[in-house]
Formats: structure tokens, sequence, C-alpha cells
């Protein structure tokens, strides 16, 4: 029911005034988003590389509306991969993209607008030793993603693709998607889904994350396991002894057991969000994990 409730609030305007105009939010936000501006995505990105972690970028939006805010999205992925490069910092580097934030759900020519925004990004990725990933949104865009996905790795193979534990249709996905050269990273969703898609149950949508985490590591792509949970990343270690994959994490979540894993010497990636747009992903990962809400609530209260 909370997790039910803070989704829900992901896409209340006026939960969103209240929690934006709160002056004790920002110093939690912090927590979970490197910062507003490309400078500070940098910055972040610097000090994860020092501990061995590697990075994937996400300027923070959705849901664009207008063809210029679609516009504006590319130019700040531009801006960041030539800062990035700028620093000797681009290459093995990934951003992640979200195609609402580059066009998708506008009227009439959303899938081509979304197609060609992807592709300049992965153009200028490309031109600097970075990859590019198209985030997953909810259920409603899947198959759109999916085509421009395929039509993106015509020219950029190596574009990594998404999929959620939680959605039925995800085996079948990931069997289309387990073949060579492919990149796939397998989390569990964090969209508020109805019952005739998606499981509702915790321990439905974590059997069925190792059901389609098996098919990726039989599979001949690279599979990019996104989980905090120690199970998880336990059946992980095991499912792909002997193979090349990678761990992903949340920035500010579990940073501990990130430089742990690096240090053993697996690849351990961070996803990292920045931007202004962040409400939408902060409530996000409070529903994600009780933790993460009680760390909220107890930083409110502190400084309250």
């Amino acid at each position: 029911m909370l997790r039910t409730s803070l989704l829900a609030a992901a896409r209340s305007p006026l939960a969103r005034k209240l929690v934006e105009r709160s002056p004790l939010t920002k110093p939690v936000v912090n927590r979970f988003v490197a910062g507003a501006e490309t400078a500070d995505a940098v910055e972040a990105t610097r000090a994860l590389r020092d501990s061995g972690r590697a990075v994937t970028i996400d300027y923070l939006g959705e849901d664009t509306t207008e063809v210029s805010d679609a516009t504006h999205t590319v130019k700040a992925y531009v801006e960041l991969l030539s800062a990035l490069s700028e620093q000797g910092l681009a290459a093995g580097a990934d951003v992640s993209v979200k195609l609402s934030a580059v066009g998708q759900a506008l009227p009439g020519d959303g899938h081509k607008i979304a197609l060609d925004n992807a592709r300049l990004i992965a153009d200028a990725a490309a031109g600097v030793g970075a990859t590019l990933t198209l985030d997953m949104e909810d259920h409603t865009t899947t198959d759109s993603t999916l085509d421009i996905l395929s039509e993106l790795r015509a020219d950029f193979p190596w574009v990594g693709a998404v999929l959620q534990a939680y959605l039925y249709r995800t085996e079948g996905d990931a069997r289309d998607l387990a073949v060579a050269g492919s990149r796939v990273r397998l989390c569990k969703g964090a969209y508020r889904e109805p019952e005739s898609v998606a499981y509702q149950d915790k321990a439905e949508v974590d059997r069925n994350y190792v059901r389609v985490m098996r098919i990726l590591m039989e599979g001949d792509g690279y599979p990019m396991i996104a989980s905090h949970d120690p199970r998880i990343i336990a059946i992980a270690g095991d499912l792909g002894a002997g193979r090349d994959f990678e761990y992903q994490m949340l920035y500010g979540i579990r940073p501990q057991e990130q430089e742990t894993i690096a240090r053993r010497g697996d690849t351990m990636r961070v996803y990292v969000p920045y931007g202004v747009q962040w409400y939408g992903y902060f409530m996000r990962r409070l529903a994600e994990r009780p933790a993460n809400l009680a760390f909220f609530l107890r930083a409110m209260a502190t400084r309250g």
C-alpha cells in the first residue's frame, strides 16, 4: 500500500509542489541525485571512477510534451559527453536515456522524434568512447522502446536495453535480446503497473528476476544485473561465474557494498542521475525500498 501511494505521488502535481518547495527536502535528495548541473555529474563520475566504479549517467526528465524540451535534453547529453571527454572520463562511461524525455510521447511523430534524438546522443557517445542505454519506463512504452532499440542497433549495435522483472512479458523479451553483442540491464521495475501486465507480489517479482537473469546469463549477450538485493547479487555471482557481466546499483544506495564489489575485481556500474527535474526519480527511489523512505523521514525530522 505504501509503495502504491508513493508511486501515485510521483505522478501528482500537488505532491510535487509540496516536496519541491520544502526547504527540508534538498539535503536529502542530494544523497540520491548528483546535482543539478553538468559539472556536478562530471565530479560525481570522477569520484566514482577514482574508487574503481564505472558509471551510467541519467539527465533527469521524462514525459516531455514540447519539442523544445526534447531538444534541450539532447543538448544536455551532448554537453555532458563533451565535458566527460575533456576531463578524460568518457571512455567506458555510459549514458542512460529515457525516450519519453527526448520526444517519445509527443503527438504524431513522437516515435520518429525520439529515434532521431536518441541517434544524435548515440553518435555523440560513440565519438568519445562512451555508450548509450535506453531506459525502460511504464509498460505502455515497452513496444515502442524495443522498436527504437532495434532501429538504433542497426548503426550502433552496442546500445543497451533495459528489462523489468515485474512484467509478465519479460522472459520472452529476454530470450529475444540474449544475443551476441547485446547489452541488457535487468532491474525489478519502479513504476505503478496494473495486475493485468505485472506481478504485484515482491516474492513473485524476485522469482521472475532470477528466471530472467538465468536466461541472460545463459545467452550470448552482456548482462547488467541492476539490484541492491544481497540474495540477487549472490545468485548473479553463481550464475555468471566464468563469463562477462556487470553489477549495477543506484547512486547513494549501498555505496560500501558497491566499493566491495569493485575491489574484488567485478565491474560495478553506478547509475548517476542529475538535473533539476529530480522529483519523479526521487519518489520512485523512496517507493522501491522501505530503508530509503526511513532515511528520508529521519532526515526530515532531524532538520525539522
